[in-house]
């Protein structure tokens, strides 16, 4: 009978592990070698007994526990007296003995993977005196690997890339399984790699697990992503083996092997022309299948009859090419631009030059369409000038303008008031003719900028703007004066010729040739005995003193009149009049004193002293008038305020009061003084036409009544009394609204009050209304009748 290749195989396996577990069972002591071992009492003996290592499969499922080995000692002669025992590692928990025949069983399911081997000592003992008959000894117990776990990939699921078009066998990614059984035995952990999802387009190494491409020109444009399932087998990739997948995600990227292509051969626009500079005109774009930076592109234009008019630029996130206006269209001019544009890649890959070439062209039509234009000046900025001794009416100078559509419609012109508010010029309306409104001063204002409007007579909304500077040319229209005023001063030590000042002169006007001023002393002037002037010819002039003996009590004060003539045709001139004040000055020529009341003043008082007097005295009358303005105020009688309603003084303080027992709410004292009565008065503002009507009698209530008599004087005075207030005031401690059934309640208008009212209902009020209901009641126990 013969077998085949793969039941030979398998007939191999069986015989090496049967050999393996009988071989494991048979292991007994054997005698090997000797070491001294002294006994208490005895003579010396040689060790008679070692053993080699247990091996035990993992994984034994079987009911019994598994036999490992046998331990048996050469003292040992089957009488019973020599016992075994274990300790170590899994002794008694895993691992036990007979202690009668030395056999050693596993009691548990073993992994190696969890522990590959366990370490025990032995021990042969007098089974009567419980003594070592032998040395104790070590022992190992190896867990024998079977093929129980299968490869993990334990960095899966795996992402990588791989550029698109690589060639065949471009590696892709790695990927790595570990499993967990003995490498060192049989082929439990010997993995090879296979493929199950992904061809024909990859291939994986099955010694190294390296994933490559298994077919060229793959395409991202065409598919960007793959799945691949890679296994993983162990007992080398044979028949019986454990096994493990894991997925790895391939994405194809992106390369330049694409060329841009514009999707049509021309395109053609409209624009008008009133279209700002700037403005976009069209939007193209070539389309490129490729991403990223393989997909930027340039465009320019490289032929057409609107290099100069137009431009094109490239928006970075769309990739389009933008066309905008760099010149202003003209219908009129020119109607219609061509444009050649072309579009290429900035990033060409030399290794698809042969896919190429990476550019493409396209014709733009651009067409101008007229629009209602506004007028335009001939000039975008006209130049006048005009002398400011210019009459109303002179003329200026003309502007013009024209429609620049077809039809050239009229134009009206003005000037936009809000650039000439003092109308200082006119425009003619047909000709554009400008003249003077007004006198013009350059002083003033030396340069006019107005703007001149020009709107079509058929369409008054197109109006059309030109701008004119005119300058107002200057004339000698301006005297000279002095350039400030000046505060001169001349000592009383002063000597003759002595310079003490020197002055200058302006000009608003403004000659050409700049300004030359000339000073002299008026003709009354020039024969004075006390000052001189002296041109010095550089448009300044110097005053000089011509004695001495200046002395304040004589003369405090001069003035001299300068004479000033400029250079101007005609000429004009002015008289300026130069103050001198003569001081009390120092040895350094610097004034001291220019006052001459400081001669007059008492010796024994001084300016400062005059001036506290002064202000003691004011402090003073202030004080008066305000004690007199005091006491007036206090005298005059209150005035009636139409604003303030008189008639009740109520103050509400939501609260009900401490009752008559309360006596912190009121002075005591002034309700006990009955003498205090005020003279009887009339209202000013009301006819005193009062009538006195009867009061509802009160109960007799000894310790109210001088209260009740006291109040009652006082409310028959308040009612008469045009000039204060009520005495007393009525606290409201349970205001009703509007709508109430008992009306008011106030007891100001009682007395004036010609209304008869019944307060019997009080009484069927309740308790909190007894006090009110005695005091207004009209029953038969009141007081009064």
């Amino acid at each position: 009978m013969k077998l085949g290749k793969v039941e030979f195989c398998h007939f191999l396996q069986i015989l090496a592990l049967f050999l393996c577990l009988s071989g494991m069972n048979q292991a007994e002591f054997t005698r090997s070698r000797s070491k001294p071992y002294f006994q208490s009492g005895r003579t010396r003996t040689k060790r008679s007994w070692v053993w080699n290592q247990f091996f035990v499969l993992e994984e034994y499922m079987g009911t019994d526990p598994l036999y490992v080995g046998k331990l048996h000692s050469d003292v040992d002669k089957g009488d019973g007296s020599i016992k075994y025992i274990l300790s170590g590692e899994g002794a008694s928990s895993i691992f036990i003995i007979d202690e009668n025949t030395g056999d050693i069983h596993a009691t548990k399911r073993l992994d190696r993977e969890e522990q590959a081997y366990y370490t025990l000592r032995a021990q042969a003992l007098d089974r009567l005196t419980n003594k070592p008959v032998e040395p104790e000894s070590e022992f190992v117990i190896k867990i024998q690997d079977i093929n129980d776990n299968e490869p993990k990939f334990l960095d899966g699921p795996y992402t990588a890339g791989v550029p698109e078009m690589s060639p065949v066998g471009t590696s892709v990614v790695q990927v790595t399984a570990t499993d967990a059984d003995d490498p060192t035995y049989g082929n439990s952990a010997r993995v090879v790699y296979s493929i199950l999802q992904g061809q024909p387009y990859f291939s994986v190494e099955p010694k190294t697990g390296v994933i490559k491409t298994a077919l060229p020109n793959m395409d991202r444009e065409a598919k960007d992503q793959y799945l691949l399932v890679i296994q993983a087998k162990d007992m080398v990739g044979q028949n019986g083996g454990l096994s493990g997948t894991t997925s790895v995600t391939v994405t194809l990227t992106d390369v330049n092997d694409n060329p841009p292509r514009f999707p049509r051969r021309s395109y053609q626009y409209n624009v008008p022309e009133s279209l700002p500079v700037a403005s976009v005109v069209a939007r193209i774009k070539a389309a490129d299948a490729d991403v990223g930076p393989n997909a930027e592109m340039e465009y320019k234009i490289v032929d057409g009859d609107g290099l100069g008019v137009f431009k094109i630029s490239v928006d970075k996130d769309t990739q389009e090419g933008i066309i905008t206006i760099q010149k202003e269209l003209d219908f009129e001019a020119k109607t219609s631009y061509t444009l050649r544009i072309e579009a290429a890649n900035l990033h060409v890959d030399p290794r698809f030059l042969s896919l190429g070439p990476f550019s493409d062209m396209t014709t733009v039509k651009i067409i101008v369409e007229d629009v209602d234009e506004p007028p335009v000046f001939t000039s975008h900025l006209y130049s006048m000038v005009v002398s400011e001794a210019a009459k109303v009416g002179t003329i200026i100078g003309t502007v013009a303008a024209h429609d620049p559509d077809a039809s050239n419609s009229p134009v009206r012109y003005s000037i936009d008031r809000n650039t000439d508010l003092e109308r200082y010029f006119n425009i003619d309306a047909n000709s554009g003719v400008i003249t003077t409104a007004k006198s013009l001063d350059r002083e003033t204002n030396a340069v006019h900028n107005i703007t001149v409007l020009a709107m079509e007579s058929q369409n008054p909304a197109q109006i059309g703007r030109g701008y004119v500077a005119i300058t107002i040319l200057d004339i000698n229209d301006n005297a000279p004066e002095f350039a400030m005023e000046y505060e001169t001063t001349v000592c009383e030590n002063a000597q003759p010729g002595q310079v003490i000042q020197k002055i200058s002169a302006i000009d608003k006007d403004d000659p050409p040739n700049g300004h030359q001023f000339y000073f002299s002393l008026t003709a009354e002037a020039a024969n004075n005995h006390n000052f001189t002037l002296q041109d010095n010819k550089d448009n300044t002039a110097t005053v000089l003193t011509k004695r001495n003996g200046f002395r304040r009590q004589e003369q405090s004060v001069f003035y001299l009149p300068i004479f000033i003539v400029d250079s101007g045709s005609p000429s004009l001139s002015s008289t300026n009049t130069l103050t001198i004040r003569v001081c009390d000055c120092d040895a350094d020529g610097i004034a001291q004193t220019c006052n001459a009341e400081a001669y007059i003043l008492p010796a024994g008082l001084s300016t400062g002293a005059l001036i506290a007097i002064l202000a003691c005295v004011l402090t003073l009358l202030v004080l008066v008038l305000l004690i007199v303005t005091m006491r007036r105020r206090k005298k005059e009688p209150l005035i009636f305020d139409e604003e303030r309603d008189i008639r009740e003084n109520i103050v509400r303080y939501d609260d009900e009061g401490g009752g008559e027992e309360d006596t912190e709410a009121f002075d005591m004292a002034a309700l006990r003084n009955l003498n205090i009565m005020r003279d009887t008065k009339t209202r000013r503002d009301v006819t005193p036409e009062i009538q006195f009507l009867s009061r509802p009698t009160f109960k007799s209530i000894p310790d109210n009544v001088i209260f009740r008599e006291f109040i009652w004087e006082r409310l028959k005075e308040a009612d008469v009394d045009p000039c204060a207030p009520p005495y007393d005031s009525l606290q409201t401690y349970a205001f009703e609204g509007n709508g109430s059934v008992a009306e008011s309640l106030s007891s100001l208008d009682s007395i004036s009050s010609n209304s008869d009212q019944n307060y019997d209902y009080l009484s069927d009020w309740g308790p909190r209304f007894k006090r009110l209901a005695d005091m207004y009641g009209t029953g038969p126990d009141c007081l009064y009748s």
